[in-house]
């Protein structure tokens, strides 16, 4: 008879996993390629922005205490094109949004609140205040200011960020090749005919989708059949910095995955979790290559792949905080007390309320798709109200 170890917490199974993941040496890579990674070294501004005044309007720039009476127009400065002769009393000088401001100017006064007649402007409207329509040098950020820290997401604004402040690369990890394999003898591809006996294999599918906003190169192994000889060679072949397969993971005759990783020459350094669903997952190593062992039922591979899975990515990524974000929310309908699982339970938020979906079985995609986010539900927590604040994850 296998011995089952003592569940281990979802806490706890996440800081070992973390220190079973391999380490990813950095790469410089162009902006364009940059998105969607994580900051491996500072970004820090080489240059000011702006790097001098400019104007917030188009109109004319002026000196304030001048705009009382006819102003001579004595040039023009555009973005790109500045005017860099000082402008003197009773001068001006049109002026477009984000030109350079002409020494000596300190307002802008705006088009629509001046009158012009050849080369002379006045003032024809309320006007500007002193330094009003201007923006100042180094308003948006300063040389050697850090603008990216290590281990933040490179979202598109911080990507135009580090562009403004002087970038066309960036450091990141390079990226984390996933292979991902499905197990078992009932399993057929998604589109193949199907009989009575047969499932369609649809983790393999939803853990990829799931993948598609890290930087990753997925390896699709495909199905392996239930045969310890073929899926320990396919373990002992692949190429990849994490293996993650479902399916398989359990105790049963069947389930293949934990004796083919030890004839492959890897180890498990831990099995079976206190959580609800996912239980049976497990994690290991071949070499250095991580290995996750995620169970068959597809909300239990869903639920292990977004607590363990992405995260472990993220963080192997460089991600400062790599683990999802729960948020608290308004329960709308009783619930009872929990056990010793933490249990992740679908739900529907509705009305400025979260509603748990009527069943929880593992089995049920169906529940899976129309749910909109987890309510997250501690060990031993007590039983709840309607009204009572619950914490939730988001499904995208």
């Amino acid at each position: 008879m296998t011995e089952r170890p003592a569940l281990l917490a979802v806490d706890d199974a996440l800081t070992r996993l973390h220190a079973l993941a391999p380490k990813i040496a950095a790469e410089t890579v162009p902006l364009r390629a940059a998105a969607g990674r994580w900051a491996a070294a500072d970004v820090v501004a080489r240059r000011t922005q702006p790097a001098r005044d400019l104007s917030a309007m188009d109109g004319y720039a002026v000196r304030f205490d001048d705009l009382g009476g006819p102003l001579r127009l004595i040039g023009e400065s555009a973005a790109g094109h500045p005017f860099d002769h000082p402008i003197g009393a009773g001068e001006t000088v049109r002026i477009f949004t984000g030109a350079a401001l002409p020494p000596g100017a300190d307002a802008v006064l705006v088009q629509e609140e001046a009158a012009r007649e050849g080369d002379e402007v006045r003032l024809a409207g309320d006007g500007p205040v002193r330094g009003g329509n201007i923006r100042r040098a180094g308003i948006d950020f300063a040389q050697d200011q850090t603008l990216i820290a290590t281990g933040d997401r490179l979202t598109p604004a911080r990507i135009a960020l580090a562009a403004s402040g002087g970038y066309g690369t960036l450091s990141v990890a390079r990226r984390i090749r996933v292979a991902i394999v499905a197990s078992g003898d009932e399993l057929t591809l998604p589109g193949a005919p199907l009989s009575d006996r047969t499932l369609p294999e649809s983790n393999g599918v939803m853990l990829a989708a799931m993948l598609a906003d890290l930087p990753v190169d997925v390896v699709d192994l495909g199905i392996l059949p239930d045969r310890l000889d073929t899926i320990t060679e396919a373990f002992r072949t692949v190429e990849a910095d994490i293996l993650v397969t479902t399916g398989g993971a359990s105790v049963g005759d069947h389930d293949l995955i934990r004796p083919a990783l030890a004839a492959a020459g890897g180890s498990i350094d831990f099995w079976r979790i206190a959580l609800r669903p996912g239980k049976p997952m497990l994690a290991g190593k071949i070499g250095e290559m991580l290995v996750l062992g995620l169970p068959g039922n597809p909300v239990s591979a869903y639920v292990t792949a977004a607590i363990f899975l992405k995260p472990v990515i993220a963080a192997m990524s460089g991600a400062r905080e790599p683990s999802p974000t729960a948020y608290p929310a308004i329960l709308g309908a009783p619930l009872r007390a929990n056990d010793r699982r933490q249990d992740y339970m679908r739900a529907v938020t509705r009305d400025g309320r979260v509603y748990v979906a009527d069943s929880q079985d593992s089995s049920l995609l169906a529940t899976l798709a129309c749910a909109d986010c987890m309510i997250v539900r501690a060990p031993f927590a007590p039983a709840a109200d309607a009204g009572d604040s619950v914490e939730i994850l988001p499904i995208a």
